[in-house]
């Protein structure tokens, strides 16, 4: 296949993308203020909790059997090892760039969790339908594709609310415990010199501090005082701190509609009794079926229109180092993608991949994608990062148009 017609095939899902972004950004300008901040904060919830559950539900009850979990097994740690490599590679560029301890969540995250639901969806559906794809018959494509790309947005979403929501909530804490101990010393630093002598007389006279017999034992030694009595089994101790987990761990944002989606779709799929009343164009309840793909469908129109609008906030100035944005840049398109050729080829050589070219061209482009844009939200839960943040996604999105496309010509000629 020639070169020219991939570079083509891999360029107008691109293309498609930045048309419907720069429309987004238009919207949300001042003097049109169509897509204000209000109506993309009110889209923004309709979106994660109706659009995007109907089109992982439904994509994925129509594709998901038995036979299709198995072969789909490598995807989900495939999505891991992006997070781990990532990570190591984001914690590099935090020791080279000296990053703001308030910022080192930001930039963990921006390094280990790629676009790994919206992006695919918007760009597989476009890869699937031209001419040069080396995907086959474009209905079948675009079924499958929708289905790999289902997978991986829920795969991706638990990844992203149980590991970047903490470590961006961990990094958040430690600033803002250190600006307030920082506060404290210039408090105390400025208190009177007068103030201090008064506390230099002692608070009890000797006479007064006098201990009595039967309560000595509560000022004996630790190693005296609890002498006789039995110690904690490491059992408690261990469901002690469990239990600690569980409530620092954040439930509701574990399983987001998202994954709550994408569980029905399993269900639907690997339940015969279930999936022959909702799929196929005889069933009896198809309608539940097309009316939850129709709901689906308004998802990648109104991701790509708020991912416009929301890109506009990194036009504003902010304090973030050029550094910081550079080296996040080579980690998510530069260093990723080639471990991820690496790693993708490694699995195909011992079998752990079949030889679908549109199943490793999903596994390929998971190592090439733009940093998640809920990684945003999560820096607007904890106010840490916000605006910083708004600058990283400017850029890393913006380039994103010439990294993808130069990708996935190599990733479509690697494959076909």
């Amino acid at each position: 296949m020639a070169l020219l017609d991939l570079f083509i095939a891999s360029s107008i899902p691109v293309l498609k993308v930045l048309l419907v972004t720069a429309l987004g950004s238009i919207l949300a300008l001042a003097h049109i203020n169509i897509l204000g901040e209000d109506t993309r904060k009110h889209m923004n919830n309709i979106v994660f909790f109706v659009f995007n559950p109907a089109l992982v539900g439904s994509n994925l009850a129509k594709t998901i059997t038995y036979e299709s979990l198995i072969k789909l097994w490598f995807m989900p740690l495939n999505i891991l090892i992006t997070f781990i490599i990532g990570s190591a590679l984001g914690w590099g560029v935090i020791q080279i760039t000296r990053a703001p301890p308030h910022l080192r969540g930001l930039v963990l995250g921006c390094c280990a969790a790629g676009n790994l639901g919206n992006m695919l969806l918007i760009i597989i559906p476009a890869a699937c339908k031209e001419k040069g794809s080396p995907f086959g018959d474009p209905d079948a494509c675009h079924q499958y594709g929708m289905a790999y790309a289902s997978l991986s947005m829920a795969v991706g979403a638990i990844y992203l609310w149980s590991y970047v929501y903490n470590i961006v909530r961990i990094s958040s804490s430690k600033s803002s415990k250190e600006d307030k101990t920082n506060d404290s010393l210039e408090s105390s630093s400025e208190t009177p010199i007068s103030q201090l002598q008064s506390y230099e007389e002692p608070l009890l006279s000797s006479k007064e501090f006098v201990v009595s017999d039967d309560h000595a034992h509560q000022f004996a030694l630790p190693c005296t005082r609890f002498e006789g009595k039995a110690q904690v089994p490491t059992i408690d101790k261990v469901k002690q701190q469990f239990g600690m987990l569980l409530k620092k761990v954040n439930l509701k944002r574990l399983f987001a509609p998202s994954t709550t989606g994408a569980l029905v779709g399993f269900i639907v799929g690997l339940v015969p009794q279930i999936r022959m009343s909702m799929i196929g164009d005889r069933a009896p309840l198809r309608v539940i079926q097309d009316s939850i793909s129709l709901l689906g469908d308004g998802a990648i129109p109104s991701l790509t229109l708020i991912m416009g609008g929301n890109l506009l906030k990194g036009l504003r100035r902010s304090g973030v180092q050029k550094s910081i944005i550079a080296g996040i840049i080579v980690v998510r398109y530069i260093a990723l993608p080639l471990i991820g050729i690496t790693i993708v080829k490694g699995a195909l050589f011992f079998g752990l991949v079949e030889a679908n070219p549109l199943y490793q061209f999903i596994l390929l482009l998971q190592f090439a994608l733009p940093p998640a844009m809920n990684i945003g939200t999560i820096t607007q839960l904890f106010g840490a990062g916000e605006s910083e943040c708004s600058v990283i996604m400017l850029w890393t999105y913006a380039l994103a148009s010439i990294s993808l496309t130069l990708w996935s010509t190599l990733f479509m000629w690697l494959v076909a």
